[in-house]
């Protein structure tokens, strides 16, 4: 996966509770949590993949800056959610590659569509995270705020990717377009929970 490219802003620093209660996650609980947490850096490396696909072929500087912008804040995400899982001690998919390759041809596909259907796509992508964001906030053991308090601004950060989108002239996607992105994220989030 690509590092952070010379203009990008600096890293922003991970979200952290007063206590992280960690520590006390029973060994199902710990196992649970990592795997959620895995789900979601497998989703931030094929976020990475996405907007690297969609800025290479967008045709206005403004919707390639605004899918930079936006990747540099996805790469925190990503940065977090591989620290988290090195504390609950495991590690990220082993699919990491293909989650990269396919989001990248997925992104680049819709650069090619127009930037007004990149954006969409940008705009659509980002209400389903934020839909899977909101489960796993409600399937995480109670104790791992440690993993909460990551969840929590990665969805405050994905509502924004979303709406900016909107704002700069995403379109809304056809039905079967939508449809298709979900069976791909169901596949991606229920393999990357194990692998």
């Amino acid at each position: 996966m690509a590092g952070r490219e010379a203009d990008a802003p600096a890293p922003r620093p991970r979200p952290r509770p007063d206590h992280d209660e960690a520590r006390t996650l029973t060994p199902p609980q710990r196992h649970h949590a990592a795997g959620l947490m895995r789900v979601n850096h497998a989703g931030e490396v094929a976020a990475q993949a996405l907007y690297h696909g969609q800025s290479l072929l967008a045709r206005d500087p403004v919707v390639r800056a605004h899918l930079r912008s936006a990747a540099a804040e996805e790469r925190d995400h990503l940065d977090w959610c591989t620290e988290r899982l090195h504390e609950l001690g495991e590690g990220p998919s082993r699919l990491q590659p293909f989650w990269y390759g396919a989001s990248f041809t997925m992104g680049a596909f819709a650069a090619a569509a127009g930037d007004k259907w990149s954006l969409g796509f940008v705009e659509e992508t980002e209400k389903q995270v934020v839909q899977h964001l909101q489960g796993h906030l409600t399937r995480l053991p109670a104790a791992d705020t440690g993993s909460r308090a990551i969840l929590e601004q990665m969805r405050v950060d994905e509502e924004r990717h979303g709406a900016e989108a909107r704002a700069a002239g995403g379109t809304d996607l056809p039905f079967p377009v939508r449809m298709a992105m979900r069976a791909v994220a169901r596949v991606m989030t229920r393999t990357a929970y194990w692998f």
